[in-house]
């Protein structure tokens, strides 16, 4: 459940020199300072009408400070053992490479058996941080790889250099269609106007950046590389709908099965068969949030993207193209 919360005030002039996230505290008494600025970083707070997302902001006074945002209600999570493939783990931050058809945060349809209910099993502290630490999240059936701070210090860091970009998030996936060469996707996502749970390319969406390169093209499909600039709920989906080229087995944007002519049987029934958007999260890469070293992790490509390729493969060494 949550509520919509809407305020505007006019910042005093005794917050002269005040960053934003504590002069938001002092006009907004009513909520933490660490939901105060998590709404600041996730686009819930403008000044003079224009959005700020940098805590760090100093106010003059008299500027209009406008919240309008989301107020989950606080709900007790539950530990449970489930099974986490954690590739990485000390005192501030753990990293793991998530499975298919988990989800990883309680919401409507998924009260528990999530990863942050797995999370608070795991490291029984993380129940005071917000989230239980969880810094970004990957689509249910989306694969691969996630950064979970332990400490509240790891997480603010974290927080703020996905925001600054300074966090790189690599993944492949399989497209439909062929695509000739790279590229850019520069455009603003936000809310469907009519599918309450999806997302859009759209005018009043937020800023979101994805950059694409072809690994490997199929007759009628292209193994892809991306890097997210900016991440947006369901933003590499989104884009690769948007210009024509929605990924394999993606449920909600597009990615119905589209077998070439003369396909075989075998290949039908696996291209048919793949039920899930063919993404996985397949590199991570940033600076410690503590002791600064940069880091770098690898997640190998999930068995079914894996049989998935080779069906590709295998389709278009029985049906050669001369040329793409």
């Amino acid at each position: 459940m949550a509520e919509n919360i809407q305020h505007q005030d006019v910042v005093p002039d005794s917050c002269l020199g005040k960053r934003l996230d504590q002069t938001i505290a002092q006009m907004f008494p009513d909520y933490s300072r660490s939901r105060l600025k998590d709404w600041i970083l996730d686009g819930s707070v403008a000044v003079n009408g224009e959005v700020i997302t940098k805590a760090r902001v100093k106010m003059a006074g008299g500027e209009t400070i406008t919240l309008n945002a989301e107020l989950e209600t606080e709900v007790h999570h539950e530990a449970q053992a489930i099974e986490l493939n954690i590739v990485y783990e000390d005192e501030d931050i753990l990293v793991i490479n998530k499975p298919a058809g988990l989800v990883v945060h309680p919401g409507a349809g998924n009260h528990d058996g999530t990863v942050l209910n797995a999370l608070l099993h795991h490291c029984p502290g993380q129940e005071l941080l917000p989230r239980a630490g969880i810094v970004h999240r990957l689509d249910k059936d989306t694969t691969g790889l996630m950064v979970v701070a332990k400490t509240i210090a790891a997480q603010t860091n974290l927080v703020e250099a996905l925001q600054a970009r300074e966090i790189t998030r690599e993944y492949e996936a399989i497209a439909n269609g062929i695509m000739t060469a790279g590229g850019i996707v520069d455009e603003p996502i936000g809310r469907h106007s009519t599918k309450r749970t999806a997302m859009a390319v759209t005018i009043s969406g937020r800023p979101s950046v994805t950059h694409y390169r072809v690994m490997e093209k199929y007759r009628l499909h292209t193994r892809l590389r991306l890097r997210l600039e900016t991440g947006r709920t369901h933003q590499i989906r989104v884009h690769m709908s948007f210009i024509g080229h929605p990924l394999v087995g993606d449920p909600v944007y597009g990615g119905r099965p589209r077998p070439p002519k003369a396909a075989s049987g075998e290949f039908l029934d696996e291209l048919r068969g793949f039920k899930r958007q063919a993404l996985h999260a397949t590199m991570l890469s940033l600076y410690h949030p503590i002791n600064g070293e940069l880091m770098t992790w690898h997640a190998e490509i999930p068995e079914d993207m894996v049989i998935m390729n080779a069906a590709l493969k295998e389709d278009l060494r029985l049906n050669p193209v001369e040329e793409f």
